[in-house]
């Protein structure tokens, strides 16, 4: 609590700063803060599906903007593997979800409108199975799917009219006292004590129906978890190392997130246990169900078999994803060098060959691809075929400025994998920086059969500018750099773009029609950004 007297402006700044910022929480983040099962409540009619998905959007493009998302081909696809697998066994199929990754550190996850569901990389690097991230996942699916992110978004709205008239009752009258002749020290600290008890009152009612919420997501998560093929038992093994984790809070150590918007107790832990256990968990931990890539729309407990080879086990996907995002997540190259340097001295041998991919990714990222190479080529030898390893190994011959050798590699890899979005951008990049019509005309071959399914995606909208930029197609470059944009958190940048775009006199109708329509699908979001007091940021020189 800060401690030196304030003038009134600044108390009111203030006042409404925190009172604004403890809202936000209680309807974003802590989605599990709300009340009991939805019987008569008017949350649904607080806001539409549709004004729901948009301010889940918004949030998406805020994080993009300023860049706090991991947004990476094969860690998307493994997560949105492990998030629809979870929401197609959820007792809500129908809703629809969005699943993105955040590149911070601490241990965390959240819910928030729309079916927006956010997971720190921490998390996930935490974790030592893929079935206790799929925990938290299942847990967090269930506080939408029973509303407990709407009915959070009611009750906030319901006591933000009370709780301001009684912060602002309590700043006028301790500024009364100040006015009477008190000290100014004492006229502030008692208005900063007004804004510290209306916080405190937000934080007792989100506790009030903490409980019910996360008891309920608990019980409906692990139903969901076992309905999926994973161990039912993944949950409660996160919580128990959560709550060690917890018992270790001393001497300065910082409580992870996690733990402050899920608490963990003995009793809620051995009900998970007890759950799981009856659900199906009690002799063990169950084999996870395989899943081949490209084959998502198979249900959880299938697979398909190939002629390449057999299924891949999600245990096998699990432990590259996690290197692959410690790599992405850290500060910067050396740190995650000296990370892997760190990890070596204390290692599972189990872990040694998941260790030795995220070593070379970091090579590669540090600017040794020829190491790399070496590292990739030892790991290919024990397991031959495997898509991660495979796709790494080509682009540390492109970085090696081995061209050649790069394309006969990503070649072959879209022949096994035509279906592979990883394989596609990570080409069409590779592509990109070779800097000729040639390749910028087979980066948009390699690329194209991605355009259905890409509408929102910021990576492929990226590849798709700089390859037509490369084959000389001027117009489509300039759309598909605006869509980057607008994905990226400039609507206002892509609606300028867009405008400059309209004005050649080159253009023929199609081309201009379809820029028109954007545009006009694009000015209502700029409209509402600015009416919810989202500012554009500033085209940065990288940004086009």
């Amino acid at each position: 609590m800060l401690c030196f007297p304030c003038p009134e402006p600044a108390l009111r700044i203030l006042a409404t700063a925190a009172l604004s910022l403890a809202i936000t929480l209680a309807v974003g983040a802590r989605a599990q803060d709300t009340s009991l099962p939805d019987i008569g409540s008017s949350a649904a009619e607080m806001i539409d599906p549709g004004t729901e998905a948009e301010y889940g959007a918004y949030l998406r493009y805020e994080l993009r903007r300023l860049d706090m998302l991991v947004e990476d081909p094969l860690v998307d696809d493994w997560l949105q593997s492990m998030g629809y697998r979870l929401a197609a066994a959820s007792d809500v199929p129908r809703h629809g979800f969005t699943f993105f990754m955040m590149r911070d550190r601490q241990i965390n996850a959240f819910a928030t409108l729309g079916g927006y569901i956010g997971m720190n990389a921490g998390l996930v690097l935490t974790a030592e199975t893929e079935a206790e991230v799929a925990g938290v996942m299942a847990h967090e699916i269930a506080h939408v799917t029973q509303r407990h992110v709407l009915r959070a978004y009611e009750r906030a709205s319901k006591d933000q009219v009370p709780i301001m008239l009684a912060m602002l009752g309590a700043i006028v009258a301790a500024q009364a006292v100040g006015d009477s002749g008190g000290q100014d020290s004492s006229s502030s600290n008692a208005s900063m004590a007004a804004v510290a008890g209306a916080m405190a009152l937000i934080q007792q009612r989100q506790i009030d129906y903490t409980r019910s919420n996360e008891s309920e997501a608990d019980r409906i998560g692990i139903q969901t978890l076992s309905r999926a093929g994973f161990d039912p038992n993944g949950m409660a093994d996160f919580f128990e190392r959560m709550q060690r984790a917890n018992r270790g809070n001393s001497g300065g150590y910082q409580l992870p997130e996690y733990l402050r918007t899920h608490p963990v107790t003995t009793t809620r832990i051995s009900e998970t246990r007890q759950l799981a256990n009856r659900i199906g968990g009690a002799a063990g931990r169950q084999p996870t169900a395989v899943r081949t890539p490209g084959s998502l729309l198979l249900p959880g407990e299938l697979s398909l078999a190939t002629s390449g080879g057999s299924a891949f086990d999600r245990d096998h996907i699990f432990p590259w994803a996690r290197e692959r995002l410690r790599v992405l997540s850290a500060s910067s190259a050396r740190q995650a060098l000296l990370e892997y340097e760190a990890l070596a001295k204390v290692a599972d041998p189990d872990d040694s060959d998941a260790l030795q991919y995220g070593l070379a990714l970091a090579q590669q990222r540090a600017g040794r691809p020829r190491e790399a190479a070496t590292t990739l080529d030892a790991l290919l030898e024990r397991h031959p075929g495997d898509l991660w390893l495979e796709l790494a190994r080509a682009e540390s011959a492109a970085r090696y400025r081995q061209p050649a050798e790069a394309s006969e590699r990503f070649e072959a890899l879209l022949k096994r994998h035509p279906e592979s979005r990883a394989v596609r951008l990570s080409y069409a990049e590779v592509l990109g920086e070779r800097a000729t019509p040639e390749a910028g005309r087979r980066a948009q071959d390699v690329l194209r059969p991605l355009v259905p399914t890409a509408g929102d995606d910021p990576l492929f909208q990226r590849n798709f500018a700089r390859a037509s930029e490369l084959a000389g197609d001027e117009v489509r470059a300039g759309e598909a750099y605006a869509e980057a944009a607008f994905l990226n958190g400039r609507a206002v940048d892509a609606l300028n773009q867009l405008e400059r775009l309209k004005q050649r006199e080159d253009l023929s109708y199609y081309q201009r029609a379809r820029i028109e329509a954007r545009m006009a699908a694009i000015t209502p979001v700029v409209l509402e950004m600015r009416r919810q007091g989202i500012r554009a940021e500033e085209q940065r020189p990288d940004q086009r």
